[in-house]
């Protein structure tokens, strides 16, 4: 004798009901949406006002209330800061150096990661406890000394001083392995190897699609410190072969400190951060999306 269990419509419409609860207590409300609206508003507030002052002269900027809006001197300040400071030469070197640093701390910090997370060898422990250590040494202590390095090695003034002690970072290996640690399966590194894959093969056509969004955030963090970099390329650069940053240090140091071309420089400089953004934004927000949802 067999029973057969029949959902009957009282329950069906109280578990719809339920859901539709559910649902609605998730919606944001006004304020959600109010204190969202302030935090983009002042978070975009400062680079408005850079575009604001870029495109007028300083005599604007004393007025009292100051201007809002965009003035009509944006391409004369333009030309103004081409003409006046070595700009394109210090977007060209920025450029260089925060994409090699990127691409060589992204792929190294996956390699080291999928180790430590995956792999089983000799000391890993002790190496991945020596890796994390380093993250607690303050920066300015091996200023010196490195300098010392790059002397004896006669990089100073050349963009490889500023590349070579940037080629890897303790928190990139710590990121890529924490999130390999949970995010590759073991189950299908064994069935790589089971279909005789090496353990190469299985880095580039496993572990890498594998590890896409983490690395899309890795880059992006990367390439925005790596850009905003001052103090190491103040120290091993001089003021004919600069970085950005440290031409806008050197635009805004002068007796007279002149705004609109110092806010122009600014402005353009904030344009690559902007367009990296734009193009790994897909990819971290799936990366955020991949962490916050179970099953």
């Amino acid at each position: 004798m067999t029973a057969t269990l029949t959902r009957t419509p009282t329950s069906t419409a109280g578990s719809r009901l339920s859901r539709l609860r559910r649902v609605r207590r998730l919606r944001p409300g006004p304020l959600t949406y109010l204190t969202l609206t302030a935090f983009v508003f002042f978070s975009a507030f400062p680079l408005y006002w850079s575009v604001v002052v870029a495109s007028r002269d300083n005599s604007v900027l004393g007025r009292v209330p100051p201007p809002l809006f965009p003035g009509d001197q944006l391409i004369a300040n333009l030309r103004r800061v081409f003409d006046t400071v070595p700009f394109g030469l210090a977007m060209v070197n920025s450029l260089i150096v925060s994409s090699v640093i990127t691409f060589s701390v992204v792929l190294f910090s996956t390699l080291a990661g999928f180790a430590f997370a995956k792999l089983r060898f000799r000391g890993r422990p002790g190496l991945y406890v020596a890796v994390i250590a380093t993250m607690m040494v303050p920066t300015q202590l091996g200023i010196i000394p490195l300098y010392m390095l790059m002397a004896k090695l006669e990089l100073i003034d050349s963009l490889y001083a500023v590349i070579a002690p940037n080629l890897v970072s303790a928190f990139g290996v710590f990121f890529m392995t924490q999130y390999l640690t949970a995010a590759l399966p073991t189950e299908l590194l064994e069935a790589g190897r089971v279909d005789g894959a090496t353990t190469i093969r299985l880095f580039w056509h496993v572990v890498l699609p594998v590890a896409r969004p983490a690395a899309a955030v890795l880059g992006m963090l990367t390439f925005m410190n790596a850009w905003n970099d001052f103090f190491w390329p103040l120290v091993v650069l001089t003021p004919e072969n600069p970085t950005v940053q440290v031409l806008l240090s050197s635009i805004a140091s002068g007796y007279f400190t002149d705004y609109s071309l110092t806010l122009t420089g600014t402005a353009l400089a904030t344009l690559p951060l902007i367009l990296v953004l734009a193009v790994l934004g897909k990819q971290l927000i799936r990366g955020i999306m991949q962490g916050a949802v179970k099953g």
